[in-house]
């Protein structure tokens, strides 16, 4: 029995990832990491994925004292005791609405709300992180267990390499993560975007969607795959992705008509059901043909 198997719903998890056989990372150059991220190197490795987000995760540089696994052992019993964390309301700084379950089992979903509830506890400062939700349901799956899962989400969030942004934690920085990428959208994307204007009464409205299709609507195996790039060159490949799957909607669902009020749902559903026309390795392909900065 794999020791990361824990939280996993084996019957929802794409199958191949359990078959192959376990390889060793031990590459450390940034250079060869980044081609083997981008080639999926891991990710047809449950195990071998997990041990590659732990040691990724362990050399991102954090704050002296970032909470860790001992820290959620000793506060969780005080947060939640005996109740059941689905009835607990989670802080207001996630969408309370979506909380994604990928291939987690009961035991991980209840997890994914204990985890944040015990971060919120911990992180009195963030005011607005909406991708936390998706970052500890993913992570999940590559744990023992939830102290740990906690401590790997508590380095993400304390990173303080002022050149590696990881995940946005106050409503500023998320707002000016949309502009930038409805900046980007505009340069890189002209098609869409205009497509994008003549049919939303609010253009920017559409675009701070942006990491709700990532952190939320993906599928568990796209999500994974934007994952292993993400830990190892940061944020910049959130963007790449995302403006990918803008380019992909217009390509599949520019002529056909759409009306403002449904079209950020209509990009939702695209994504969600973004199996349907397009494979992780050309999403990731068309994101990095984007000739970015």
């Amino acid at each position: 029995m794999d020791e990361y198997n824990r939280f996993v719903d084996w019957d929802k998890m794409d199958v191949t990832i359990q078959s192959q056989d376990a390889k060793e990372l031990t590459c450390t150059e940034f250079q060869e990491l980044k081609q083997l991220a981008r080639q999926g190197y891991w990710a047809k490795n449950h195990s071998l994925r997990a041990k590659v987000y732990h040691k990724l995760i362990n050399n991102i540089p954090c704050r002296t004292v970032t909470p860790d696994a001992n820290v959620y052992r000793d506060i969780v019993v005080k947060i939640i005791g005996k109740r059941n964390s689905s009835s607990l309301p989670l802080p207001e700084f996630v969408d309370n609405s979506l909380v994604p379950t990928y291939c987690l089992n009961a035991e991980g979903i209840g997890a994914v709300r204990k985890i944040i509830l015990c971060i919120a506890n911990q992180f009195p400062d963030i005011s607005f992180c909406p991708a936390l939700p998706s970052v500890i349901a993913l992570l999940l799956h590559y744990s023992k267990d939830e102290a740990e899962c906690f401590e790997q989400v508590c380095r993400i969030l304390a990173c303080n390499d002022p050149s590696k942004r990881l995940i946005d934690q106050t409503f500023l920085a998320f707002e000016s993560s949309c502009m930038t990428f409805g900046d980007l959208v505009n340069k890189y994307c002209q098609a869409a975007h205009k497509l994008m204007v003549a049919v939303s009464e609010d253009v920017l409205e559409v675009y701070s969607d942006w990491q709700r299709w990532l952190f939320g609507e993906l599928p568990m195996v796209y999500i994974a795959r934007v994952f292993d790039v993400f830990l190892v060159e940061g944020y910049k490949v959130l963007y790449r992705v995302a403006l990918a799957l803008l380019k992909f909607f217009h390509k599949v669902r520019g002529g056909q008509p759409m009306e403002s009020d449904s079209v950020q749902q209509d990009i939702r559903a695209f994504v969600r059901d973004i199996a349907k026309s397009v494979s992780p390795e050309r999403l990731l392909e068309k994101a990095f043909a984007i000739r970015l900065f």
